[in-house]
Order: structure tokens, then sequence, then C-alpha cells
């Protein structure tokens, strides 16, 4: 059997792709990113949702967040409490009836400076009937769901 230097250089990336495969197996947490890929910025400096991008990612408390700009990732990098949605991104009525409901990233609301999150076009009509108090029942029930899987709820 002869030796090449393309043989070598063949056996080393598969030697490589073999030994990354776990670790990258592994932790498919880092490659969801929060807010479906939607840019938490946009919500409150254009008043829209806009999709993130590749180019522009920060990770906080374990969730990578992408942008639609450069400037948006500074924004949020210097202040991430300020842009994060409520309940973790669980949709806010959801929530206010002890619930965790995944929510539709098109469907939201800013009240008071800060995010919420809805379901569906649906359940936001539920919720904008009361959303103060939705929102008080929210804060309330949270601390107390936050740590639980949906599923259990």
């Amino acid at each position: 059997m002869k030796v090449t230097s393309k043989s070598i250089l063949s056996a080393c990336i598969l030697l490589i792709a073999v030994m990354a495969t776990p670790v990258f197996g592994q932790d498919v947490s880092k490659s969801t990113p929060g807010l479906s890929g939607y840019d938490p910025v946009a919500y409150f400096t254009d008043g829209k949702p806009m999709k993130g991008s590749g180019y522009h990612v920060a990770e906080f408390d374990g969730v990578t967040y992408a942008f639609s700009s450069k400037e948006h990732k500074e924004m949020f990098s210097a202040s991430p409490e300020k842009y994060l949605p409520m309940y973790g991104g669980y949709c806010a009525y959801g929530v206010a009836v002890g619930k965790k409901f995944v929510t539709d990233p098109e469907v939201w609301k800013v009240v008071d400076g800060k995010l919420y999150l809805n379901l569906d076009d649906g359940i936001q009509g539920k919720w904008n009937k009361d959303i103060p108090g939705y929102i008080k029942t929210a804060d309330e029930n949270w601390s107390e769901i936050k740590g639980k899987s949906p599923a259990a709820l």
C-alpha cells in the first residue's frame, strides 16, 4: 500500500470529523435561535418583527439571538434585558392561564417598554381584551411555572 500526502490528508480529515461529531451532535440547544431567528431589537426600533441574520448574533443566558444589523446586535449586547421577550418568549396569554404556549414572532405587542408575544392572532385577540389584567396574572404565574416544561403544565 502506497502512502501519499493525499491519503494522509484524507485520513486526517476523517479523524477530525469523527472526533468532532459527538461535540456538535450533543448540543442542539445552541443551534435553535431565540425568537425563531427574529431580531429582538427590531420590535422596539423599527416597530415591526424582522428576521435576523447569521452575520449578527449574540448569546444571552444560553440562547443565541440573531439581529438584522450590527447596530441592533450592539444595542442588545449593551442591555439584553431591555429587549428580551417577557416570560422567556412564551405566549403572554398562555402564561396568564398557567400554560407555556409556543409563540409566533409575528404576533406581538410592546406594552410599557416590554415585548409580549402570543401564540396566534386568535389568542392575541383574547389577550387584547384585558392586557393589564393578563399581564398582572402572567407575572404572578411566571414565578411558579418558569422552571416547568410546557408538557408538564
